[in-house]
């Protein structure tokens, strides 16, 4: 018998990129409490996160494949979650602009009770961004739902210079390495 998968998060990026893998899961958001120790790394935080969501739901589904992922955005080794409001929003995007970032996601893959996990990291580089382009891109809804205040695949892609690596990492799943992985 086929063992179900689960997807631990409600983002309906993962949901859309999942489905290039396979149709046939269900979503089932986490609730897990994701506070990260101080002595895990900006770079293996998305990865730990990642883990903290899938195990929660594995508990819960012991018979199924979760897949919990979670997506960082890192710059000179602070992380840039998801902005609180505007201010927040164009506080993010001023110390994007002009830089190169490291957008990391991990994916973590509960079954039989053991977790195993990876992260893949992608850099993407802005160009200088105008105090006009900022504000215009902060007065949509796209920054405040997404790590480091942007979205790729929406208004922002007009601020990316290049990326180095999997771009549909940095949209929220790595899906050629994870496709590679799961075992459905």
């Amino acid at each position: 018998m086929e063992k179900a998968l689960i997807l631990a998060s409600a983002s309906p990026r993962r949901r859309e990129l999942l489905s290039l893998i396979t149709d046939k899961f269900t979503i089932l958001p986490s609730d897990a409490n994701e506070v990260v120790p101080s002595s895990v790394s900006a770079d293996k935080t998305a990865e730990y996160l990642a883990c903290l969501k899938a195990k929660s739901v594995a508990e819960k589904h012991p018979q199924s494949i979760v897949l919990g992922a979670d997506t960082c955005v890192v710059l000179a080794d602070e992380i840039l979650g998801k902005p609180k409001n505007k201010d927040d929003a164009r506080r993010m995007l001023r110390m994007l602009s002009g830089k190169v970032h490291k957008v990391i996601t991990g994916c973590a893959i509960a079954e039989n009770k053991k977790t195993t996990s990876f992260s893949v990291e992608t850099e993407v580089e802005f160009y200088p961004l105008t105090d006009t382009e900022i504000e215009e891109y902060i007065n949509t809804t796209e920054p405040y739902d997404k790590a480091g205040g942007y979205g790729i695949q929406g208004k922002a892609s007009l601020f990316v210079k290049g990326i180095n690596g999997d771009y549909f990492n940095v949209v929220g799943l790595p899906v050629a390495e994870l496709s590679r992985k799961l075992t459905i």
